[in-house]
């Protein structure tokens, strides 16, 4: 995950700050040299790097926070602050035409980067706000480009525009507005061709595309994994052709996150979206403060309850029926099913609890949570018949004995997990106040019906 090692380099630095009753300014200096190793090793800008010290340096050695109650504290609240400012300060929004003016977005990137898939999350997006939008497939070259642009807007209920591969993508763009302005869309995003590298031949098509249409947003698709190069590209990409905002792909991949640290700082444009997944749900508004929490492990909860609110499909009457049924330790397997099944739209156990600020809580969080454990006490739910799920009750021996051969476990893994669930049955009896008081509104009301897994 994106930022992984940096949040844990960091984090052990404020400990060693939080520890100490008083500061020194060496303490500050010394700190902040292993801050600063920490950004370099994550492909941050070096000169992102030392301004950032400097800054936070500058606020932190001064006589009220070295003297005040607690100066640990107050050093980490700054690097923080501090970090919200490098990324942008504020939520940037894609700028849209006024009435019913059509807003033609035109999405550039190198190729490899997943400016296609983007290209349809954005739709996806906007759809959301009542925005009807035409993709258009302006990559004429990569072979299936079409087909993919096609396959994803039929999947997001999106129109796509196409000429094939036999027209110039400067025509089909142009092509394209008179089909938009015919058919009531408001939204034009074009799917321009990428290339292996930023060369002469790919900017005088962008650029031939911008004489020709009147293109109100372009947006960069940079793949998060490539650190630096991604900022340099964005540099490149600003320079010869001119950009409104990147979007970062790839940000749930093994990237250091030099990117999202440097992109705004280098180019003066701010991060629109991060790309955390293959899905075409994968993409999240970039929000600079709740990006500074996730780094330095204070968690993002807001964007936890945003995800369960967008992602699960939560009946109300049935969400209450079930708190009820906690309240009174009377959950069964189907339950759990269902828990199981709205933990992955959110991205696994795992991501929710980093959401959460847990890691630190619980140690390493890769090792706090087996996600194959997690998948084996599925397939073991999986291999009860739905009368047994509904009624626990009925699990004699023989019956564990077939759930373990289903599940492809051991007999005495089957007996344990039961075991567990009871328990955690017993606990949830005795935490009504865990289950939400007025409509649902405590920790599973709060996060849109999400239920932990037992």
């Amino acid at each position: 995950m994106a930022f992984e090692s940096l949040t844990d380099k960091l984090q052990n630095v404020f400990k060693g700050l939080r520890s100490k009753g008083r500061l020194t300014e060496e303490d500050v200096k010394t700190a902040l040299k292993e801050v600063k190793m920490a950004l370099l090793e994550a492909d941050v800008s070096f000169k992102v790097v030392k301004q950032f010290v400097k800054s936070v340096e500058e606020r932190a050695v001064g006589t009220d926070v070295l003297n005040g109650l607690n100066p640990g504290q107050m050093v980490v609240k700054i690097v923080n602050e501090e970090m919200v400012a490098l990324m942008g300060s504020e939520t940037t929004e894609i700028a849209m035409q006024p009435g019913k003016s059509i807003t033609v977005i035109m999405m550039c990137g190198l190729q490899g980067a997943g400016k296609t898939t983007t290209t349809a999350k954005i739709a996806g997006k906007l759809k959301l706000k009542g925005k009807k939008s035409l993709l258009v497939a302006c990559d004429v070259y990569r072979p299936a480009a079409i087909k993919q642009l096609q396959i994803n807007g039929e999947k997001q209920q999106v129109d796509v525009f196409s000429m094939g591969e036999n027209h110039k993508p400067v025509d089909i763009a142009k092509a394209a507005m008179e089909h938009a302005e015919k058919n009531g869309h408001n939204v034009v995003i074009l799917d321009t061709a990428g290339r292996l590298h930023v060369d002469e031949e790919m900017m005088a098509e962008l650029a031939e595309i911008k004489e020709n249409v009147t293109v109100h947003q372009t947006l960069l698709v940079v793949d998060a994994m490539t650190g630096q190069d991604a900022v340099n590209v964005a540099k490149d990409f600003d320079e010869k052709v001119g950009i409104d905002g990147v979007i970062l792909s790839k940000m749930d991949g093994d990237s250091r996150g030099g990117a999202a640290l440097s992109v705004k700082a280098v180019t003066g444009k701010p991060i629109l979206y991060i790309g955390m997944g293959e899905k075409l749900s994968d993409l999240e508004q970039f929000y600079p403060d709740r990006m500074a929490n996730r780094i330095l492990g204070m968690g993002d909860v807001l964007t936890l309850i945003e995800k369960a609110q967008q992602n699960l499909d939560i009946d109300e009457e049935k969400e209450r029926d079930m708190a009820a049924r906690m309240k009174k330790g009377k959950f069964d397997f189907e339950d759990y099913l269902e828990s199981m099944k709205q933990m992955r739209n959110m991205g696994g156990l795992s991501s929710i609890l980093g959401m959460m600020g847990m890691g630190k809580q619980m140690g390493d969080i890769e090792s706090a949570v087996d996600e194959k454990q997690l998948a084996r006490m599925e397939a073991i739910v999986l291999s009860m018949t739905p009368q047994e799920r509904r009624d626990p009750k009925l699990l004699n021996p023989s019956r564990k004995g077939r759930i373990a051969a289903g599940a492809g476990v051991d007999i005495a893994v089957v007996n344990r997990f039961i075991k567990q669930f009871e328990q955690s049955q017993k606990m949830m009896k005795q935490l009504p106040g865990m289950m939400g008081g007025k409509k649902g509104r405590g920790l599973f009301g709060g996060m849109g019906g999400m239920k932990l897994p037992f």
